[in-house]
């Protein structure tokens, strides 16, 4: 029991495809009240590593787009952009 409790700690990044701990990616939320909101809320949710790579990878293979069956807009890209620059020395 105690190995699929630890599963539930762990993600899978929308574009590299790698099973990372969920306190290493940043969650997108597509949230019925409030569109696409970052981090908090209910609703359909996927995950993307805090890597360059990874962003332009979501970005141009319109991953989120496909997790999250919604449109997805550019400014969302740059905020993840902003955040990486702002979180870097974190990880």
């Amino acid at each position: 029991m105690e190995v699929y409790n630890n599963l539930f700690r762990f993600r899978f990044c929308v574009a590299c495809r790698r099973l990372v701990s969920r306190c290493r990616l940043v969650r997108i939320i597509r949230d019925y009240n409030y569109g696409i909101v970052l981090d908090h809320g209910i609703g359909r949710s996927a995950y993307l590593c805090y890597h360059h790579t990874c962003i332009m990878e979501a970005y141009h293979r319109k991953r989120l787009q496909r997790s999250l069956r919604c449109q997805i807009p550019d400014s969302l890209y740059s905020t993840l952009e902003q955040r990486l620059q702002r979180n870097c020395c974190r990880l």
